[in-house]
């Protein structure tokens, strides 16, 4: 079958490449499931079978948004808990989180994966813990929501066997054992997890945290992991209360614990990371550890402001994270670039903390590093796959300003007029394509519901 064609032209592009290439008017070309070509002006003449052309005049075209951390699950717990620190939050949430099925985990995956997916995110990741006993198939029906939306996914198959009576946080009947849970995240990783490079379904192993995991429960994770060669991901380092209980139960920092674990790694990558001093950013430097940096999240939960700059700076890989969305109420990625920056810029590095251009690097390239797929996706290069975004900055809300990457990161958010995931179309004009945005509001909001009644009954 003959290679089909998309073009794309008279927009400007930022392709985040390495040596942040830019133009002011460009065009890119795709071909099937590929990046063919980039460049300044018009597209080569004479291309053979170009199925669409498109005028990006007004346009800004970037690589796809990358989401490195979040919880799908919350969806159907929005808004509660809102004035509440992250101890606080977890003790108050954990018992309704306990009570999820199978049609409340698919229905709030679709309503996390459609608000990413119309916000420019072409490749999404979900750091799935919970797993009450007779739930059913959690993780497979987040991955059918994954394939339906049409977005490159990441299922981090997570785990728990530390409960209210070892001294953690979840409830006795929502954890699992130590053989289950290992089982289990091998089953799911056999099942689903894809190496190739064009894959569309990626597994991790992602035990939850050091005060909801046994300190076993870490380390056959990560041995089971590298067996399997999948990546490793795990909060990390989020509040000072945690420090402290991992001073307290283990005699150590949350660093060193994940290092006596064998959790530091090129292969591993950690959320939130807000409290690390000086060795522990040289630690994750030295062994490439990544970091899904969730700045609406830490806000939201008054964790604090992560040390982005510095951990730049020392060269660990950090990409954006929305978090959970009962700590990130809007679900969306693109407003973590604006928050990102704005919220590096209140610590010390103050103005010079983070610009523009940095901040779309850590929402795609960084982003795709921390995932291990950077040479894949992250970038508008010829020969990586073609998930980008189109983003309308012809509006009243950007059309004073001058540049468009500021005007996408300090404005308002843009409107997405394309964004395309492996060659196909998923959003146009800021609607989904491949799933029904109105349906999914309404099963949401139903099973919001009935997990209300659940847990009010409990």
């Amino acid at each position: 079958m003959a290679v089909q064609r998309i073009v794309i032209e008279n927009c400007a592009i930022a392709t985040v490449d390495a040596d942040d290439t830019e133009y002011a008017s460009g065009h890119v070309v795709v071909a099937d499931n590929r990046i063919e070509s980039v460049g300044a002006g018009k597209a080569p003449a004479n291309l053979e079978n170009v199925v669409r052309r498109i005028d990006g005049t007004g346009h800004l075209a970037t690589p796809g948004l990358v989401n490195t951390h979040h919880h799908f699950y919350q969806w159907i717990t929005r808004g509660l808990a809102t004035d509440h620190n992250l101890f606080d939050w977890l003790v108050a949430l954990y018992p309704t989180w306990a009570r999820i099925d199978e049609p409340m985990a698919y229905a709030a995956a679709q309503g996390s994966l459609a608000m990413m997916a119309r916000g420019g995110v072409t490749t999404a990741m979900d750091h799935h813990y919970v797993f009450p006993q007779g739930s059913g198939d959690l993780s497979g029906a987040i991955i059918r929501a994954a394939r339906e939306t049409g977005v490159r996914f990441t299922l981090a198959r997570g785990s728990m066997d530390r409960s209210e009576k070892d001294g953690g946080l979840p409830p006795d009947f929502a954890v699992e054992t130590l053989d289950g849970a290992l089982a289990a995240t091998e089953q799911t990783v056999d099942e689903h997890h894809d190496p190739s490079f064009d894959a569309m379904t990626q597994v991790a192993v992602a035990p939850c945290s050091p005060f909801s995991v046994s300190t076993e429960l870490m380390k056959q994770g990560a041995e089971l992991a590298r067996r399997k060669g999948v990546r490793l991901h795990t909060h990390g380092s989020e509040t000072v209360e945690e420090e402290q209980f991992c001073k307290e139960l283990f005699g150590m920092g949350p660093t060193d614990y994940f290092e006596s674990t064998g959790w530091l790694g090129e292969d591993v990558w950690m959320a939130h990371c807000v409290h690390m001093n000086d060795s522990d950013i040289a630690a994750f430097a030295r062994t490439g550890t990544g970091v899904a940096h969730c700045p609406s999240s830490n806000a939201r939960l008054a964790a604090g402001i992560a040390r982005v700059p510095d951990m730049l700076a020392a060269g660990v890989p950090v990409g954006l994270g929305v978090d959970g969305t009962a700590s990130n109420e809007s679900g969306e990625l693109h407003t973590e670039l604006r928050n990102a920056l704005l919220i590096n810029r209140l610590g010390a590095h103050r103005e010079a903390a983070l610009n523009a251009r940095q901040a779309l690097r850590l929402g795609t390239f960084g982003g795709a590093r921390v995932l291990g797929r950077a040479s894949q996706i992250g970038s508008l290069e010829a020969g990586k796959l073609a998930d980008l975004v189109l983003w309308n900055l012809d509006t009243l809300a950007h059309a004073s300003i001058a540049d468009p990457v500021t005007a996408l990161v300090f404005g308002a958010a843009a409107p997405v007029t394309l964004s395309l995931v492996n060659g196909r179309p998923v959003v146009e004009d800021g609607r989904l394509l491949t799933v029904d945005e109105d349906a999914i509001a309404r099963s949401t909001r139903a099973e919001a519901q009935r997990l209300a009644r659940i847990a009010a009954g409990a």
